[in-house]
């Protein structure tokens, strides 16, 4: 074993950077337990509106994915349509059907952002959660020194 040591690790660093002209997902926490109430109202509105999103993406891909199989129990004649040498259930089941989900996934994922966009935005906006100043008298907390 020669007296030679094993290189020395450098750990290289750098400052965090901000996105520019983003936004944050992440609400100010403060604002939301300064008044647990509107904190409430706040965050059962976004909840309703994403579950509101969620449902109707999955309402329509019910719909359509759904009723595919459907219209060809219901209809036998389209099961026998042939469509450049491939039966129409297969073609649309199978190559058709894909496309739609990305599709649909892209709709939600885009206006999820947007809602939570708007939920961000409407807790930064001036004012927003900004109640009375705190004095220490609304909550029956005792005078502060020099008080009386």
């Amino acid at each position: 074993m020669s007296g030679t040591q094993p290189p020395r690790r450098i750990a290289v660093t750098a400052p965090r950077r901000n996105r520019t002209g983003g936004w944050s997902a992440r609400a100010r926490a403060e604002d939301l337990h300064a008044q647990p109430r509107l904190g409430q109202v706040y965050v059962r509105s976004l909840v309703r509106d994403q579950l509101r999103l969620s449902l109707g993406v999955l309402t329509v891909l019910t719909v359509v994915l759904g009723g595919l199989p459907a219209a060809f129990a219901l209809a036998p004649g389209l099961r026998a349509v042939d469509v450049l040498g491939v039966r129409l259930a297969w073609l649309l089941l199978g190559v058709v059907a894909y496309p739609l989900l990305v599709g649909a996934a892209w709709f939600h994922v885009r206006h999820a952002e947007r809602v939570e966009r708007d939920f961000t935005e409407l807790l930064n906006a001036p004012g927003a959660g900004a109640g009375p100043a705190h004095d220490g008298t609304a909550t029956g907390d005792a005078p502060g020194p020099g008080a009386g």
